[in-house]
């Protein structure tokens, strides 16, 4: 009898450690997520605004090369 509490014991340690690192590892995943979605945000953000930047220096160009002439 004895025998079988200690190996039941020692099942339910093995579970509770497995749970604990599957709980870790899914929220490692979640964490991760949230921060590639963030990133791909900013780097939309950052996008548009060399866009706008690149259009700016287009005119700013056009202009320059029209007063020289």
């Amino acid at each position: 009898m004895a025998k079988e509490n200690k190996l039941k014991d020692a099942a339910v340690k093995i579970g509770s450690a497995v749970g604990k690192a599957d709980a870790t590892a899914h929220m490692a995943v979640k964490k991760a997520a949230k921060a590639a979605k963030v990133a791909k945000q900013e780097l939309n953000e950052l996008s548009k605004q060399v866009e706008a930047l690149k259009k700016q220096l287009e005119k700013s160009t056009k202009r320059l090369k029209s007063a020289l002439q």
